[in-house]
Order: C-alpha cells, then sequence, then structure tokens
C-alpha cells in the first residue's frame, strides 16, 4: 500500500503548457489511494479545463476567491484540509511569487495558509530555469521549508531540449512517496509481528486451538507499514488479510511452526510484538485417521508447547520485545509477572472482563506496563488505534 494511501493532496496548477500533465497526475494520486483537490490559478484555465480535473478528482476545482454563485472560496479551508499541497507544474511567475510571499490569486493564498508540506514541480524553458532569479527563488523556496520535485531534462514546449520540463507524473508520484517513508518514525525498522491463534491436531479432522481471530496482530502490522516501518506478519490461521500492504507475510499452523518461524525472523528484528494467542499444550500423539466415537469417554494425553516469547527474550540482544497478557483475574500481577520471567520491554495488558476487549471483536481496552513497572492505561478503542497507541509506546523508546 502506497503511503499516499488516504492522504488529502491539494494540487495547486499554475498556468503553463505542462499544465495538461495535472489530469495524469490527479489520476495517479487517486491510484494510489489519495483523496484530490485542484486549485487553478485563473490563466491555467487556458492549459487544461477545470472540468476535466473535476471529473477526474470527483471534486469541484476553483480558481477564484469568488464562485459563480458569490461564494467565498476559503483559501485557509483548502490549506487546512490537506495532508500535502503539491504545486505543478509551478511556473517561473508562479515560482516567483511563491518566494516573494505574494498574494494576488487563489493559489498563492491557499500556499501562504499551508501548514502541511509544500512540494513544487517547476515547469519552464531551459533558459528561464537555469537563470540566477529561478535558481533564488528555488533555494528561497526550499530553505523556508518546501520540497522541491526537480526539473528533468528533454524536448521543451519552445522546441529546444534540456533542463526544465515538469517531472513526469508518475515520477512526481515516486519522489513524494519516499521523501514522505523517510520522513515516517518507523522508516529503516524492521517489526516482527505474530498473529492470530494456532491450531493443534488431535487427528486428520480435528485440532486443539482458541478463539483468536488476529485482528489485534494485523491491524499492529498494518499501522507499522504505515509508519514505514518494513514488517514480518508470522500469523496462525486467521481470515484477516494485509492485501496492499507491503507486508511480508508467513502463515503457520502450530506452536512449533510459529516457534521455528519467529525465530527465523528474530535476527533480523528490530522490534518484535508477540501478539498471537500460542496453545500452551498440544496431544502428545496424533493420529494418523479420524478417531471414531466408539466410546464413551476418551482421554488426550497433552504435552506442554515451547514458550516462544520466552525463548525469545532469553537471546535477544538490541531487539525491542513486546508481549500480550489476557487474563480473566488477578490481571496485573500475572502480567507483572509475565513481565519479568520473559525478559520483556513491555508488556500489553488486557481482560476478558472488559466487555469491549477478547478475541474476535474489533475493540480492546488495554493498559500497557514497562520493564520499570510504569503503566498507561488507555480507553476502549479500535483495535486500529489501539495499534497506533502500543506503536507510539515503541517509537518513544526506540
Amino acid at each position: 500500500m502506497s503511503v499516499l494511501h488516504s492522504k488529502k493532496i491539494l494540487l495547486a496548477v499554475s498556468a503553463g503548457i505542462a499544465a495538461y500533465k495535472a489530469a495524469f497526475l490527479v489520476r495517479g494520486f487517486i491510484k494510489h489511494g489519495a483523496e484530490v483537490k485542484v486549485i487553478m490559478t485563473p490563466d491555467a484555465q487556458n492549459f487544461v479545463t477545470p472540468l476535466t480535473l473535476s471529473t477526474l478528482s470527483k471534486q469541484p476545482v476553483e480558481w477564484e476567491f469568488f464562485g459563480e454563485k458569490g461564494d467565498w472560496n476559503n483559501h485557509v479551508e483548502y490549506a487546512l484540509w490537506a495532508d500535502y499541497m503539491v504545486v505543478a507544474p509551478c511556473t517561473a511567475n508562479t515560482l516567483s511569487h511563491m518566494a516573494d510571499g505574494t498574494c494576488d490569486n487563489l493559489v498563492l493564498a491557499t500556499y501562504l495558509s499551508a501548514k502541511c508540506p509544500v512540494y513544487f514541480a517547476p515547469a519552464m524553458d531551459l533558459d528561464m530555469y537555469q537563470h540566477p532569479s529561478t535558481k533564488e527563488n528555488i533555494e528561497k523556496l526550499v530553505l523556508n521549508g518546501n520540497i522541491l520535485i526537480p526539473a528533468e531534462s528533454g524536448e521543451l514546449a519552445s522546441g529546444l531540449v534540456g533542463e526544465g520540463r515538469m517531472a513526469e507524473p508518475e515520477n512526481i508520484i515516486t519522489f513524494m512517496e519516499e521523501h514522505i517513508s523517510q520522513t515516517l518514525p518507523l522508516f529503516g525498522k524492521n517489526i516482527v509481528v505474530s498473529a492470530g491463534p494456532t491450531y493443534e491436531n488431535i487427528d486428520p479432522v480435528r485440532f486443539i486451538g482458541n478463539y483468536s481471530s488476529g485482528k489485534m496482530g494485523f491491524e499492529i502490522a498494518k499501522a507499522a507499514s504505515k509508519l514505514g516501518a518494513k514488517v514480518t506478519l508470522v500469523s496462525g490461521p486467521s481470515h484477516e488479510s494485509v492485501a496492499g500492504y507491503p507486508i511480508e507475510r508467513v502463515n503457520v499452523v502450530s506452536a512449533r511452526d510459529m516457534y521455528q518461524a519467529m525465530h527465523d525472523n528474530f535476527a533480523k528484528a528490530d522490534v518484535v510484538v508477540m501478539s498471537a494467542a500460542v496453545a500452551d499444550y498440544r496431544p502428545k500423539d496424533v493420529a494418523d485417521q479420524k478417531i471414531k466415537k466408539n466410546d464413551e469417554d476418551i482421554s488426550i494425553t497433552l504435552v506442554k508447547n515451547p514458550d516462544i516469547l520466552k525463548s525469545l527474550g532469553e537471546i535477544k540482544n538490541q531487539q525491542i520485545l513486546v508481549g500480550f497478557a489476557l487474563e480473566t483475574n488477578n490481571e496485573e500481577e500475572y502480567a507483572k509477572q509475565k513481565l519479568a520471567k520473559k525478559n520483556l520491554d513491555f508488556i500489553v495488558l488486557n481482560s476478558l472482563q472488559d466487555k469491549e476487549a477478547g478475541f474476535q471483536k474489533n475493540t480492546n481496552k488495554i493498559t500497557i506496563i514497562d520493564k520499570n513497572l510504569s503503566m498507561q492505561s488507555f480507553e476502549a478503542k479500535s483495535k486500529a488505534e489501539v495499534a497506533i497507541d502500543i506503536l507510539k509506546v515503541i517509537i518513544n523508546k526506540l
């Protein structure tokens, strides 16, 4: 999934021949999952029609302070709406006005009101692009915190060949994705998350398991990916999905499968979050054939599964190790014991006594306890929001 997914992008189009590329840029942003609004300088309409951009963005396109009905197009609202503002094409004239703080059209007024990151993609003939005043204006904008998307070389509208072409739409999108990724708090970090239940076979058709859906672990994996991490998700049987996310998913069935997968991925990890509900015991003997119900009673001898979390705690080096504790009584006491016994950095406690917590629910209510026994308790929230709370604690630790 692109880092632009679900982001609000305000595209400001100025009056240059490269304005026709704005249509492809809108289309590209939307394909990457972004919501797009377009504003224009008045003369930009001579190069690409508002109708085209409105149809592609499925949003009204404005270019004046007042609309046809006399309504005020509030530049402040546009600026506050956006997660990112992109000025493309950014002509020599608009570039100069942005650098000087001139405010004589909707695009410039919105730019001066923007609190979000602003990207600008210059587009002009090669001599204009090389002119000292243009270079000075670009340097000034960058110094003020704006992000330059460099012009490309190629054939220009004048017929000359050289530097000054607006970057191609796909290159603008790639540039933004890479730049945004590098600013995310978990960029460059490897996070391994376990999720879901494990199943322990009794015979070919029966197993010992639990009610875990994997929702919490999947939400942690997705949130970590959105925050820039490279994520490996080790999941027991689950119907949850991470489709569309750049997450490596390792599917396992039994506790021993999960033990192996977690150890295989542990060395590369900066953070390990063990949210899976792992079976503590498994049948000592697994029948090759389906067990028939011939007897009134049946006995199954169980043996203990390896303790994955404890085994990781024994070999951890620089990794941050996070465990979960789902309890039904003496919750804090048991969680603190588990925290110490398994050499964890944090433990996430939730209780089946809370109606908002537990297996197969979309909400959770947690308390996070660190190795110093400091505690943070949170209100009941969606598991997606809980995942963010957990990752914020991890980010602070990192």
